[in-house]
């Protein structure tokens, strides 16, 4: 199997077909990493970059919860229903979101290959001065 090619727009699904999003990847599937940090480990998802115009909600809006911690810079997203994260407002780039690989159509995580990990423990903005 081979991922689906170029920016997208991509078609991206929770587990029970309530919230679909549009998505436009900003490095299409070049930008795959997992996080090391307290709440990106316990998800294990895989996240693609996408702008934040390339993020567009097509039906399930109000089936969406959020979820925050720590800096609450981050914005985590995911179906309230079946409890799929769709997406989140990255921390690391509050101009951009992360969103989740694995439910885009089309995509198998294997045909990733090796994902590199991002040090989320030790996040930059965590460092005094920051």
């Amino acid at each position: 199997m081979s991922l689906p090619q170029g920016a997208g727009p991509h078609r991206l699904t929770c587990h029970c077909g309530g919230v679909e999003l549009a998505v436009t990847l900003g490095d299409g599937f070049a930008s795959a990493r997992r996080c090391d940090c307290s709440f990106c480990r316990r998800r294990g998802a895989i996240a693609v970059s996408a702008p934040l115009d390339g993020v567009r909600v097509v039906r399930g809006e109000e089936l969406l919860s959020e979820y925050s911690f720590g800096t609450n810079t981050a914005r985590h997203y995911f179906c309230r229903v079946c409890g799929i994260y769709t997406h989140h407002r990255r921390r690391s780039n509050p101009n951009e979101f992360g969103v989740n690989a694995a439910a885009i159509e089309g995509v198998n995580p294997r045909d990733l290959g090796e994902v590199p990990w991002a040090d989320g423990v030790n996040h930059p903005s965590d460092r005094a001065g920051t």
